[in-house]
């Protein structure tokens, strides 16, 4: 018989937060503010992921540098930090920073899901401002994951702040970013078309019912000047539970079509998703 969850209540600077124990997992917790699903850790084992959306970022992180070989990233949004939990165990030594909007559940997740001696750094600011006192050439990832009442803030979608990442990304980074879309993935097309007016190369991976436009979801676009290791992302995302596409450069060009990419005067924010998509 599953153990009864124990739940961990309290108010954050942008609304209410929970901590919501893993009946199945007797140290794994998952956040949630307002109701929405931000993230799920397991302290007793940082390399299980719930989120089939993390499990793509994790699989990039493998595919970044020579097993164990430490990465600098800078996380811009922070959630329970499950992401630089699991880039802290893989690769030992790592250099990460995350930056978080919200101090008081920075304050929440410290006191009640610890992640001392990590080598994580935490900022409180928001997401650009973080990025822009990043010195330049900084990182070998950056991963946006950052949503303000579950949409994407317009400020984060735009070549300009594109033009940021890629100021702070030393030679050969990578940029990727947890988007989310549905039906005719025009808010996707549109971080596509961003993407390719930045960057030299480009991968998007995602399930193929999100793809199609059967479903709304989650969608990874991934960006750097030099190679990307879509195979290997293939390979991997292909023998996930929730299997996914990986489309390359010229695939993800080809999605984006006549959309026109955003700038900072002209960008908005993702779609709300449907109720209850971001819900456990």
């Amino acid at each position: 018989m599953n153990r009864a969850r124990a739940v961990v209540r309290a108010e954050v600077d942008h609304g209410s937060a929970e901590l919501v124990g893993d009946p199945d997992r007797p140290q794994g917790w998952t956040l949630l503010v307002d109701g929405t699903a931000q993230s799920h850790v397991d302290l007793d084992d940082p390399t299980h992921l719930e989120f089939e959306y993390v499990r793509r970022l994790a699989h990039l992180v493998d595919l970044l540098a020579a097993p164990t070989a430490p990465l600098r990233v800078l996380h811009l949004g922070g959630g329970a930090w499950t992401l630089p939990r699991y880039v802290a165990a893989t690769r030992p030594g790592s250099a990460q920073r995350v930056v978080e909007i919200d101090g008081a559940l920075v304050d929440l997740v410290a006191g009640r899901l610890p992640a001392d001696g990590l080598g994580i750094e935490v900022t409180v600011a928001d997401a650009r401002a973080g990025l822009a006192e990043a010195p330049a050439a900084s990182a070998d990832l950056v991963v946006l994951d950052v949503f303000a009442g579950a949409r994407i803030p317009a400020h984060l979608t735009s070549t300009d702040f594109l033009a940021a990442v890629d100021r702070v990304l030393a030679p050969g980074g990578v940029h990727v970013a947890n988007l989310a879309d549905g039906g005719a993935l025009p808010f996707a097309r549109a971080q596509c078309a961003a993407a390719a007016a930045v960057f030299g190369e480009l991968a998007l991976v995602a399930a193929p019912t999100v793809l199609r436009g059967r479903r709304f979801g989650n969608l990874l676009l991934v960006a750097g000047h030099g190679e990307l290791p879509v195979a290997g992302l293939a390979r991997r995302t292909a023998a996930d539970p929730f299997p996914a596409r990986v489309l390359d450069a010229a695939a993800v060009r080809a999605l984006a079509g006549d959309a026109v990419a955003p700038t900072d005067r002209t960008a908005d924010p993702s779609p709300l998703p449907p109720e209850g998509f971001f819900g456990r």
